[in-house]
């Protein structure tokens, strides 16, 4: 796969807001109301659009933990 490198601008506010190019909402399939991340690694940023989380999913998986819960664990693990 062969990939096109542009360089897009945007200009800073004075509350240091700018505005994410079109091309690259469109790429990340970012839109209005969506919620993007800033990773700092080696002098460089990425920007990545978070994935919402699955409630319904955690909620699930939450209620098999109990089995975690017991006097014995909470003695156990006290320290960590």
């Amino acid at each position: 796969m062969q990939t096109t490198q542009k360089i897009l601008a945007s200009k800073v506010t004075s509350k240091f807001q700018a505005t994410i190019p079109q091309s690259i909402r469109n790429a990340m399939g970012i839109s209005q109301g969506d919620i993007v991340v800033f990773e700092i690694e080696e002098g460089r940023v990425f920007i990545k659009k978070l994935q919402p989380l699955n409630l319904d999913y955690l909620n699930a998986v939450s209620e098999t933990l109990s089995e975690w819960a017991s006097p014995e664990d909470e003695e156990a693990y006290r320290d960590l």
